[in-house]
Order: C-alpha cells, then sequence, then structure tokens
C-alpha cells in the first residue's frame, strides 16, 4: 500500500504557551496562524489528514532560556508526559521528542533523557542550538555538554536540533524579517558548526542529529568553515570537517524549493533527507507551498521523493515500521 508522508518536524504547542488564542511571538517578529490556536492534537491531525501526512512526531519549539532547577526539570518533565499522552492516545498518528530543562542542568537533562526514552518511549530528544543569555550563551557542542551527548550517542538516539529565538545584537532589519526568518536558520547553522569543529559530532557520531529547516545556511556556508576553521586551528582537515557536515540529517521545514535541495544534494546523501512541515507555527497554505516545490524537484524521481517522504524517516525510527 502507499504511504504517506511522516512529518519529522511538527510542533507541540502547550495551553499555558497561549494567550488569546496567539503565542505571544511579537517580540521576535513572528505571528501564528489564528486558526492554529489554542493548539490541540486534533488542529494537527486535521491538518494531516488534510496534508496526506501519515504520523508526526511533536516537538516543543525550542527554548534556550532558563534555570538550573527543579521547577525547570518539572516543566520539562510535564510537558513530556503531555507529549507521551498524545502518542498514546494516537500511537500510529504521532510520536514525540522529548524536551529538556535547561541544558546547564547537566544532570538534569541526562535524567529526562533517560525517563523519556526508558519510561515514556519517546522517539528522540529536542535540543536548541543554544543555551543561556548574551555572553553567558552556549552552543551546544560546548564541552560542559560532552556528558549528554555521551550518552545520547549510547543510545544511539535520534536528536532534533532545532536553531535558538536568538536576537541579533541590531535590531531585525524589516517587520516582514522577523527573528525566525534571518536568526534561527543561522543558529542552526552555527550550533552544527559548532558540533563540527569542536570535533563533537566526529566523537559522538551514534547521535543521529536532525538540523532543522534543512540546516538553515548549512548547505552554502559549510565549505567556508571547512578551510577557514581549520586555518584558524580546527585541527580536523578541511574534508573531514565536510564530511561531518555530510553526516547530520536534514528536514526539508520552510526550506524546500529547487534552490535549496539543489544545494542540499550536493552536500549529502539522499537517506538524509527527512521531510518536515513547521506545523501550527504556520498555515496549511505555507505548508503546501513548500510540498508543492518538493513534489515538483523530485517529480521525475519516485524512488528518492517516496525517501523523502517516509522511507528515510522509517530508518530512523523503526517502531513506525509497524
Amino acid at each position: 500500500m502507499p504511504r504517506g508522508r511522516i512529518d519529522v518536524h511538527h510542533h507541540f504547542f502547550p495551553a499555558e504557551l497561549a494567550k488569546d488564542k496567539m503565542i505571544d511571538f511579537a517580540d521576535i517578529g513572528f505571528v501564528s496562524p489564528k486558526e492554529n490556536l489554542p493548539w490541540t492534537p486534533e488542529v494537527s491531525l486535521k491538518f494531516m489528514d488534510q496534508t496526506g501526512i501519515d504520523t508526526s512526531i511533536l516537538s516543543l519549539p525550542a527554548l534556550g532560556s532558563g534555570s538550573v532547577s527543579e521547577e525547570n526539570r518539572g516543566l520539562a518533565r510535564g510537558r513530556n508526559m503531555q507529549m507521551a499522552k498524545f502518542r498514546d492516545d494516537h500511537p500510529t498518528r504521532f510520536g514525540f521528542f522529548a524536551t529538556m530543562p535547561f541544558l546547564q542542568d547537566v544532570e538534569g537533562a541526562l535524567a529526562e533523557i533517560a525517563y523519556a526514552l526508558d519510561i515514556l518511549k519517546a522517539d528522540g530528544i529536542a535540543i536548541s542550538s543554544s543555551y543561556g543569555e548574551g555572553s553567558e550563551a552556549k552552543y551546544v557542542g560546548h564541552k560542559i555538554y560532552e556528558p549528554i551527548w555521551a550518552e545520547l550517542h549510547s543510545r544511539k538516539a535520534v536528536v532534533f536540533l532545532h536553531g535558538n529565538q536568538t536576537p541579533s545584537s541590531t535590531p531585525y532589519p524589516d517587520p516582514t524579517l522577523g527573528i525566525p526568518i534571518v536568526e534561527v536558520p543561522n543558529e542552526t547553522y552555527k550550533a552544527a558548526s559548532h558540533l563540527v569543529v569542536t570535533g563533537t559530532k566526529r566523537k559522538y557520531t551514534d547521535a543521529k542529529i536532525i538540523l532543522s529547516h534543512m540546516g538553515g545556511s548549512t548547505a552554502f556556508l559549510s565549505v567556508r568553515v571547512a578551510r577557514l576553521s581549520h586555518y584558524m586551528g580546527c585541527p580536523l582537515s578541511p574534508e573531514e570537517i565536510l564530511a561531518d557536515f555530510k553526516s547530520f540529517y536534514y528536514d526539508t521545514a520552510l526550506s524546500a524549493h529547487e534552490t535549496t535541495l539543489t544545494a542540499i544534494q550536493t552536500l549529502i546523501t539522499p537517506d538524509r533527507l527527512l521531510f518536515g512541515t513547521d506545523f501550527p507555527a504556520v498555515d496549511k497554505d505555507i505548508t503546501n507551498w513548500y510540498t508543492k516545490h518538493l513534489e515538483d524537484f523530485y517529480s521525475d524521481n519516485k524512488e528518492m521523493s517516496e525517501d523523502v517522504a517516509y522511507r528515510n524517516a522509517l530508518r530512523l525510527f523503526p517502531r513506525l515500521q509497524t
């Protein structure tokens, strides 16, 4: 039987984030569709039925702020239990990437990884590109997080890496160019580059990392890192750096177009590209626009189109094969 799509980039908005049926994203320059809020599983199920999506892997939009506290641990645990319930209520329609407490809380993160994967049976772990504010922020390749990467590596865990909503030192340039449009994709690229040049990606290669939004600017700037970071002291050769960029997975959320797909297929092998939508942060018309460009790009290659739509994801998430 033909399969539908598997959406690896599909958000869960907890009810407490909704305000007057809107997620308050005004400070970062983005407005979520009113019809999607307050979010419930039924909102996503309706969208999935309309757009040919069999299964969506839920994740909380990555938040890189917080504290090392029991309150922060409890917040992560509560949200993971919510997502697990949605999955249990609709086991063939939903999976989830577990939310971590503030990652500077290494002990708390390790405890949540164990609970999420062993007890809640999460499909993977969601992390942000960086944690902390301003000069105190740390990107995910920082040595403080090494025990976390060692644990994810030992478990061969799938890791969903989402760019943080990090503002620039200058205001975003236009009301139509808010932080999710101009900064978040570059935050994903910066995090991926940090994982590569610190050797974290190479050392903990069994952690299967998905870069959101097709890695942001990674496909275009990886060659810049390869040569210039080596020149600046990275011990990896340019060829090794590029090999490590090729070892990530990349999702198509808000990124699929002839321009970007042409670039990404020169960087990675076809098995590394996964379907994603970013719903409910955006509406059906937006996701359909990107999906049409994805389908048009692979219109002459049915096998590759189906690999991206669902088969590559089935290899990452064996439970969905049944």
